[in-house]
């Protein structure tokens, strides 16, 4: 299908210089030149290191008489030991910048790169709650700029980076405004490849994330309004992004509101988030799966806090129902439209690892701002209903 590709091209200013538009990958080094990047590490996964797009991101920045290094040891759930591997990497290379090219795995690992290039230690000493999290210095985090190749996560947007901390089977977050990306270059044209599942997957991720961040109890109508339009976008667009990935309208209109699902989460998540990172540290399942399975349980859970939030959400989707009943039916529909499995049973879990992940899910920095406050157990009482597949 056709696109006008200048009416989908822009500049934007927020929440950091975005490049946005189809062919922008061209600009790529250009745009670290200009940055005063020299000697960049390509972040990335296996995957995309050996595709057309990170060979066409080393042809970019050769053009600017730039050389850059692929680090590509990064797992789909990264790990601290990745971020090790690739802060060593850069400083055995010597390089002086970090080009994140991905999904959001590329996007954590090179965040976390980033800051432990500059800090003694171990990452993970510097994630929210650990022992050095108020001893992070921004001017010793590495210049970033990101690349996205998926419509999920929003990563590239973000402050924060979600790494696994194998030994506890946990997910910690690091977090520091030096952490946002100094450029970002979205090209629609780099996902228009992305497989009908992932597509599927990683457009869900975008969803949670504008609806968990409009139910989020802070006060911050700045990110509900981007949280209604990202939904109103996913609405129309997910659906054809997924039928035909070469769509490129779809596949741009899927990268703003992916985009716009990260910026909206800076008032808040909550348990969904909660029990996908607890599930995806013990299971290493997909992230935007995984918050698909598990998000009607959460808004089940919920209800009685969110039920005005959730008709808002249901206008401006344009949904046959305005109300929390219209937004659960879109859900439950989208469901199995995407082939999403209806239980954790889908994802590996079963009754003898609740224990476990309602413990972790309860720790998670999360489950503090979901609107109805959760503990272990109300948190168990979700996964419970999420393995039986009972809702109401």
């Amino acid at each position: 299908m056709t696109a006008d590709f200048a009416r989908l091209t822009a500049n934007w200013p927020f929440p950091t210089t975005v490049r946005f538009g189809p062919g922008r990958l061209i600009e790529l080094g250009k745009t670290t030149a200009r940055l005063g990047i020299k000697r960049p590490l390509i972040v990335t996964d296996a995957g995309l290191a050996a595709s057309g797009i990170v060979a066409a991101a080393g042809a970019s920045l050769a053009d600017a008489g730039l050389g850059g290094e692929v680090f590509s040891q990064v797992k789909s759930n990264p790990a601290a030991a990745n971020v090790a591997a690739g802060a060593a990497a850069f400083r055995d290379s010597g390089r002086d910048g970090i080009i994140a090219i991905g999904g959001g795995s590329a996007m954590d690992a090179a965040k976390a790169i980033a800051l432990q290039t500059g800090h003694d230690g171990p990452a993970l000493d510097y994630a929210v709650g650990g022992p050095r999290y108020r001893e992070i210095d921004g001017s010793a985090i590495a210049p970033l700029i990101a690349v996205p190749t998926t419509s999920g996560t929003g990563s590239e947007m973000g402050y924060a980076a979600v790494i696994s901390d194998e030994n506890a089977r946990t997910k910690r977050i690091l977090y520091h405004a030096n952490l946002l990306a100094r450029t970002v270059i979205c090209d629609p044209e780099l996902v228009t490849g992305l497989p009908a599942n992932l597509t599927a997957w990683t457009g869900m991720d975008a969803a949670v994330h504008c609806i968990e961040a409009y139910c989020a109890t802070t006060y911050n109508p700045l990110c509900d309004g981007i949280a209604a339009e990202g939904m109103r976008l996913i609405a129309t667009w997910l659906p054809r992004a997924v039928t035909d990935g070469s769509d490129v309208e779809a596949r741009s209109q899927m990268m703003a509101a992916a985009a716009m699902g990260a910026v909206a989460f800076n008032k808040g998540l909550g348990a969904v988030h909660a029990i996908a990172h607890a599930i995806g540290a013990h299971k290493d399942s997909h992230h935007g799966l995984t918050n698909a399975v598990v998000l009607p349980y959460v808004l089940d859970h919920n209800r009685t806090a969110i039920d005005d939030r959730c008709a808002v959400l249901a206008r401006c989707m344009g949904l046959p129902r305005a109300d929390f009943t219209g937004l659960m039916d879109w859900t439950l529909a989208i469901r199995d439209t995407f082939d999403i499995p209806h239980t954790l049973n889908g994802l590996g879990v079963d009754e003898d690892d609740l224990e476990a992940l309602s413990e972790t899910a309860a720790a998670d920095v999360t489950a503090r701002e979901n609107p109805v406050p959760v503990d272990a157990a109300a948190l168990r009482g979700v996964m419970v209903r999420a393995l039986s597949g009972t809702l109401g």
